[in-house]
């Protein structure tokens, strides 16, 4: 098992200055005075991540209207994020990690047994997103990456910090929703996994 690096809630997030898949800078600070999700994923071709963002791209527009906006990392190079995940919306803003810097500042984990998790638990999951052209293609980085999900704040404060506990598992919907709707700018949303072993 590796010693968790995880992020604290409360704090605040892990700056960045980067370019996304498209050469366009992006800065951590440039989300200042909005809401951000951060989504770190596994490498591009992945069917349950491009699922993932499908599902999210589907949302854009009203969590937009709630001051939140997206940015997903990828472990991939920039032509391998355009080659798969980038053709579903290059507006998107998606940042390229494959040397893992962003990862292993926002504490990303890696887990053989989450892998065999996903593939014992998430077969209908697997099965949408390769109905939907979902197809995994060559596996450019480290396959036992787990996703994680960041909700930061117009300050730039975690407000949430999801791990996943498999290669599948995502921040649901239903508790951004909730942020969103419910959630004063300093309540705090804690959660409470343990570290996959």
């Amino acid at each position: 098992m590796q010693p968790s690096n995880r992020l604290i809630v409360g704090n605040e997030a892990p700056d960045f200055a980067v370019k996304d898949a498209y050469d366009r800078p992006l800065r951590l600070k440039d989300f200042r005075g909005k809401r951000l999700l951060l989504s770190f994923y596994r490498f591009a071709s992945c069917p349950f991540c491009n699922l993932r963002v499908h599902r999210l791209l589907q949302l854009r527009d009203s969590f937009a209207e709630r001051n939140l906006h997206m940015v997903a990392v990828f472990q991939s190079a920039p032509d391998r994020i355009r080659s798969y995940v980038g053709k579903q919306d290059d507006s998107l803003p998606i940042l390229p990690d494959p040397e893992g810097q962003l990862y292993s500042a926002y504490g990303i984990e890696a887990s053989r047994a989450a892998v065999l998790r996903a593939a014992l638990t998430r077969l209908g999951e697997a099965a949408t997103a390769l109905a939907k052209g979902f197809v995994p293609g060559d596996i450019d980085s480290d396959a036992t990456t787990i996703p994680a999900d960041f909700v930061v704040d117009e300050h730039g404060i975690l407000r949430i910090a999801y791990y996943g506990r498999d290669i599948g598992d995502h921040l649901p919907v239903s508790r951004i929703e909730s942020f969103l709707s419910v959630a004063p700018p300093r309540k705090l949303m804690v959660d409470a996994q343990p570290s996959p072993t």
